[in-house]
């Protein structure tokens, strides 16, 4: 089969690796209809690049067609239409039971004190191969796999619920806004966009966007959010006291994390390590590494007294300095963590097949691009290129071919 191969620092390839085969009871094999890139992806495109071997397939955003099924997975069967979380959790342990599918006690990589594995997302969370490929295969397929209706309509309507939903949903939860209350969301990429407009459907009164990107300011705005453009603020934290009754927020959604613009010192470091031959750069990162906490900073800066900073934007330092006056004098509490997919699914599923579509999802993708163009989509991605915010990847499509954004079903056959 095709897939998406990682061979270097911003180095990736579409090559023929082996087709997937159920190697476990509870595995299935499933037939990659789309395959998004997200913004986590960009990190193995760079700072991660230490945790990667040469011919990893990447992604964790996936959707299809179940083609086979262990012995060990009944509520699956070959035709159905399914959506894969991007946690590999087995939905009965200790952690699974309390909603917290992301420490799965199964697939926790216990060899690198890590959480859950994950789909496509090096050997910190047990290098599984991921989903930007044309099959798929799923461990703990007895449980990961969530059926969508076959009903037309194009696989974006479902596609997100495999992370950036589950993920803004989860960031708004651990927000704890308020009824009517006010939250700000630092980052307009897709978790971001959808954290606003799941921060507006639970009823927040006061959702503020602020993004560097003018296309991402945009599509916020057309969803009811009060967008700040960064770079037209001198002082961010006086500009959100302003419309937020003199004394900030009751809450921040940091949706940036490791990679945020204005940590040039930070960044210098990243982009250092990332060259470093793993051998080295492993215990580097993990005794030394830093984050780029310009957002994070920023949020501890504009969050109200008594307020919730909620990170959805992934961090990965082992040495960040942090304002522990500040947080502990202001008495912010502070929550995070990979989204809990499951945990998420049945408040978003009635949301998403909604015709109304009252939470945006097919007004996300920007871009979407044959499996083969997936080097070129992932340059244009990091680089903020061509308006785009979000990218999904289409293995039916020949190279070079696009599809136009989806708004209606397609004469009754899924995307």
């Amino acid at each position: 089969m095709r897939a998406l191969t990682w061979q270097g620092v911003q180095d990736v390839r579409v090559d023929s690796v082996p087709d997937p085969r159920i190697l476990e009871p509870t595995d299935a094999i499933v037939r990659i209809t789309s395959t998004a890139i997200c913004g986590s992806d960009l990190h193995l495109y760079g700072v991660l690049a230490a945790y990667l071997t040469p011919g990893d397939v990447l992604g964790h955003e996936p959707m299809g067609v179940v083609e086979e099924v262990g012995p060990g997975v009944t509520h699956l069967r070959p035709g159905d239409r399914v959506v894969v979380p991007f946690n590999v959790s087995c939905g009965s342990c200790w952690m699974c039971a309390r909603g917290l599918q992301s420490q799965c006690e199964v697939t926790q990589v216990r060899s690198r004190s890590k959480g859950a594995a994950l789909l496509g997302y090096t050997s910190l969370y047990g290098q599984v191969p991921g989903g930007q490929a044309e099959y798929l295969r799923v461990p703990q397929a007895q449980y990961g796999p969530v059926r969508v209706p076959d009903d037309g309509w194009p696989d974006e309507r479902y596609l997100y619920l495999s992370d950036v939903l589950p993920t803004a949903w989860q960031a708004v939860e651990y927000a704890d806004v308020p009824p009517g209350g006010s939250v700000v969301v630092l980052g307009l990429g897709p978790v971001g966009q959808m954290a606003a407009r799941v921060a507006l459907y639970r009823g927040a009164a006061t959702v503020i966007g602020v993004d560097l990107v003018a296309e991402r300011l945009a599509m916020a705005a057309r969803h009811g959010v009060d967008v700040l453009d960064l770079g037209a603020v001198d002082d961010l934290p006086a500009a959100i006291r302003d419309r937020t009754s003199g004394r900030g927020p009751d809450a921040v959604i940091d949706a940036v994390g490791m990679e945020a613009h204005g940590s040039p010192v930070s960044e210098l470091l990243q982009r250092g390590a990332a060259y470093v031959p793993g051998v080295v750069a492993r215990p580097l990162i993990e005794k030394a590494g830093v984050d780029r906490l310009a957002a994070l900073l920023s949020a501890i800066a504009i969050v109200r007294r008594g307020g919730t900073i909620s990170l959805s934007g992934v961090y990965g330092g082992a040495r960040d300095a942090l304002p522990m006056m500040e947080l502990f004098d202001k008495q912010v509490t502070l929550r995070m963590g990979q989204a809990n997919v499951r945990r998420w699914v049945d408040d978003l599923l009635p949301l998403v097949a909604d015709e109304s579509d009252p939470l945006g999802v097919l007004d996300l993708r920007t871009h979407r691009v044959a499996l083969e163009d997936a080097p070129a989509a992932y340059e244009m991605f990091q680089k903020k290129q061509d308006g785009c915010v979000k990218v999904v990847l289409d293995p039916t499509l020949p190279a070079g071919g696009v599809r136009p954004p989806d708004g209606t079903p397609e004469d009754g056959a899924a995307s």
